[in-house]
């Protein structure tokens, strides 16, 4: 076997271990999570978040509902609301977003709301207020669990993730993997990340060791 045809081989079974390891990326804008008891103040009690489209993780979904966030020095219309509802209300915004409200907000995990920042959320002539949850989603890899072992990280693993964007192809550090077997295998970043990589609807992503 000539040298030409071994190379070739080699690439072709490159390209596909890559593939393989691969992941879909989804770049998420700004949003609110409710508690059932903010659901209840700003819509009324016993209101039910009205399903708009499912998400690709296993049973989250987008609302019909929208919100406006108020913060010292801006607002932001049109928020989106995804559900369903969770114990405790939490707003995600980009850093971009951040400079629009006026707020200092840090970069956490989903989830990990104490000693955050609050907003004001609003809905016509309804408000409330939340003492903390507004954050700055720290990107990450929802792994459904049968594919830990293939993509070989764990829960809680800090990786980087290369993005195979067409014209501005990055290496993300810092990103968190969160695995479940509740999970669709899908990378997740913000609007600001998102522009940064050159974007584009079913790119993928790739952990490098």
């Amino acid at each position: 076997m000539d040298d030409k045809l071994i190379d070739l081989l080699v690439d072709k079974i490159s390209e596909k271990l890559n593939e393989s390891q691969s992941f879909l990326v989804e770049a998420s804008g700004r949003h609110v999570h409710l508690s059932r008891k903010d659901i209840d103040a700003l819509f009324g009690e016993g209101y039910q978040l009205k399903l708009d489209r499912y998400l690709s993780q296993p049973g989250q979904f987008v609302s019909r509902e929208r919100l406006t966030l108020v913060g010292p020095k801006g607002v932001l219309q049109n928020v989106v609301i995804l559900g369903p509802e969770r114990a405790d209300s939490q707003v995600e915004v980009s850093a971009t977003d951040a400079l629009t409200l006026g707020q200092k907000v840090p970069i956490r995990e989903s989830g990990n709301i104490e000693n955050t920042p609050g907003i004001t959320l609003v809905n016509g002539n309804r408000s409330v207020t939340i003492d903390k949850g507004l954050i700055v989603a720290q990107r990450h890899v929802h792994v459904a669990e049968k594919d830990a072992a293939k993509l070989n990280v764990n829960h809680g693993d800090i990786v980087k993730v290369k993005i195979a964007g067409e014209n501005r192809s990055l290496i993300f550090d810092d990103v968190v993997i969160r695995v479940s077997e509740k999970f669709a295998t899908v990378m997740h970043i913000d609007y600001d990340e998102a522009n940064a990589c050159g974007f584009t609807k079913g790119i993928k992503g790739t952990i490098v060791k």
